[in-house]
């Protein structure tokens, strides 16, 4: 393609997209450290005390309640970031996924489970992907799912997992 293009060597990828790329001699590490910390400076988090899970365990929401209404404008912004995070980091996927089902009107326990997950964000801001090479070809898959976890439509929430030898996939 030299002889055809001009073309410059930038050396190894280091950044891609918002994805910092880390490339060693055991594998290559995806993040997005800088941009968690943009989402805790933007929605005022970033001097929270950590916090050591994304939620709570067990913990149900509902839609219907006397709690005070949040600004629906801020928690979807909130929420679009958090999703936007959960490329490189898939262990707090669960957690985005099950307040992003109440955008339409949040109430102040959906903020605050949102905020713990920015809490839960501040102590793990060097957690991401690390994928190595293998010649391990095994195809793993899980799947989890709470069985009409959901109180007010009684709906599932589910999710999967699926790994290539060691690193995850899907």
């Amino acid at each position: 393609m030299s002889f055809e293009f001009e073309m410059t060597n930038l050396g190894l990828m280091s950044y891609y997209l918002g994805l910092e790329v880390k490339q060693i001699e055991e594998g290559i590490f995806l993040s997005q450290t800088g941009y968690a910390k943009e989402i805790l400076k933007k929605f005022n988090m970033i001097d929270c005390n950590p916090v050591n899970t994304p939620m709570k365990t067990g913990l149900k929401l509902s839609k219907f309640g006397d709690e005070e209404k949040e600004n629906p404008t801020l928690f979807k912004n909130l929420m679009g970031s958090l999703r936007n995070l959960t490329c490189t980091r898939p262990d707090i996927l669960y957690a985005v996924v099950v307040v992003s089902h109440f955008m339409e009107t949040p109430s102040s326990t959906h903020m605050k489970v949102a905020k713990r997950i920015l809490c839960y964000l501040k102590g793990t801001l060097d957690f991401g992907l690390f994928y190595t090479s293998s010649d391990d070809f095994t195809l793993k898959g899980f799947y989890g799912s709470d069985f009409v976890g959901d109180i007010d439509d009684r709906k599932n929430t589910s999710s999967f997992v699926f790994f290539m030898g060691d690193c995850a996939i899907s």
